[in-house]
């Protein structure tokens, strides 16, 4: 029985390090795309700024993300 727990617990273990470790280019890739949000809501935020509506601002913000981020807010939503 203890040896088969222990088995249970080793593979678990391999898969957690299994699933979680990365390659250099998809974590490259994972950091463009986190930089391009970045960019898209600093653009959204500059917009508001230069008053402008907030829906003219939020359909440019979809359009630059589109294919980017989950969601109509590009993967980010605050309250209002």
């Amino acid at each position: 029985m203890k040896k088969m727990l222990l088995a249970l617990v080793v593979c678990a273990l391999t898969a957690t390090v299994c699933v979680a470790k990365e390659s250099d280019a998809e974590t490259k890739a994972d950091v463009a795309k986190h930089r391009a949000m970045a960019a898209a809501h600093l653009a959204a935020a500059q917009c508001r700024e230069s008053g402008k509506d907030e829906d003219l601002c939020n359909k440019e913000l979809q359009a630059a993300c589109k294919g980017l981020a989950i969601g109509k807010f590009c993967g980010m939503k605050h309250e209002h």
